[in-house]
């Protein structure tokens, strides 16, 4: 079974589903978090190939430290350049340096925006000291210099999209980045707006959202209730009743979004405004779900995964003294929000709420 976490940034899933997707992967079920707005805007939007190689796309995490080392391979034929004991398909020196060359140009018209490049190596070889890709003994997610050298420089979103890198590490999961810009990126100055009422020309970004969703096939897919109705939050949760609101086609039938949507509550807004029942949420802000359909409560108990979820949170370094004023202070929310969230459960230990659909 697979499930696709929509948030809004970095840090949102790690903060109000850490302790479900702990237990999903226990269970040995699939995860990808699909972060929305984690771009500046100051670019125009990567191709899905540029994506890729920089690491902005799908990375799947694997639980095994090492899938393939060509080390540990023996060579099929003897390695020198005599083409009398050289099989007639392979290259020989002369022609593995037209390629390298070929290569090489590939990647400087690449890298032509950059004041540097990358070299593109075929041999298998380090070249300027860089680390040969067999030399790591893991599989998933590579921290790029791109992505490293930025956030070592302070760049705020570089070093938040590092951060959700690590967490899928972590939690041996997935992670997409749409690398859509910020709010504060998008013109909202202030609490008062990023917190407020959406601009009429600020869409949600339904389109993009549903394609990614449908491709990765989940059998559940979570939304952000937008409990603390920032603006970023709030165009989640638009994309997600969008999709609720779609009749299925009856010439290539697609998801039954009804089956699968769910709406997880955002923390710490949840934990900072006491949030209980959906009449908390501002006036219309469930407007776009379909009079057949109606939301009911579902609590996944983390005791077991509490813990693991406040280590999840704790990589999320930027966040904390802004959010919490430290990491203790985070571990604290954390454990009194999943005790709350069991009290309401009728349990003890700790929980997650979340709102499923189900017919009116």
């Amino acid at each position: 079974m697979t499930h696709v976490f929509v948030a809004p940034h970095p840090d949102d899933v790690a903060l109000s589903c850490g302790g479900l997707i702990a237990s999903l992967r226990e269970l040995g079920q699939n995860v990808t978090i699909l972060t929305v707005f984690s771009g500046t805007g100051a670019e125009r939007p990567l191709s899905p190939y540029q994506r890729e190689a920089l690491g902005f796309g799908s990375k799947t995490m694997w639980p095994v430290t090492e899938a393939f080392n060509r080390s540990s391979i023996r060579a099929d034929v003897p390695l020198d350049d005599d083409p009398a004991f050289a099989p007639p398909w392979a290259a020989e020196s002369d022609r593995l340096d037209a390629t390298q060359a070929d290569a090489d140009a590939s990647a400087k018209r690449f890298w032509q925006r950059s004041s540097w490049y990358r070299r593109a190596s075929i041999r298998n070889q380090s070249l300027a000291g860089q680390v040969v890709i067999d030399d790591v003994p893991t599989q998933g997610s590579v921290f790029t210099d791109e992505i490293v050298e930025a956030a070592a420089a302070g760049e705020l979103m570089a070093k938040r999209r590092l951060e959700d890198e690590r967490f899928a590490m972590f939690a041996e999961i997935s992670v997409v980045f749409l690398d859509l810009p910020d709010a504060v990126f998008r013109g909202y100055e202030g609490d008062e707006q990023l917190l407020g009422e959406l601009r009429d020309d600020d869409l949600a970004p339904i389109d993009r959202i549903r394609t990614e969703v449908a491709r990765l096939e989940p059998q559940h897919v979570y939304f952000p209730l937008a409990v603390g109705n920032h603006v970023d939050h709030q165009l989640a949760r638009r994309a997600g009743l969008a999709l609720l609101a779609e009749r299925p086609s009856w010439i290539m039938p697609g998801p039954e979004w009804s089956e699968s949507v769910v709406f997880y509550e955002d923390f710490p807004y949840a934990w900072w405004r006491d949030f209980s029942v959906l009449e908390d949420l501002p006036a219309g802000a469930l407007s776009g779900l379909p009079r057949s359909l109606a939301l009911r409560t579902e609590y996944a108990d983390i005791s077991d995964q509490l813990e693991r979820k406040i280590s999840s949170i704790a990589l999320y370094e930027s966040q904390l003294d802004r959010l919490f004023g430290g990491r203790r202070e985070m571990a604290a929310a954390v454990r009194g929000y999943g005790a709350r969230m069991a009290g309401l459960a009728g349990r003890g230990g700790a929980s997650e709420r979340y709102w499923a659909t189900q017919p009116a």
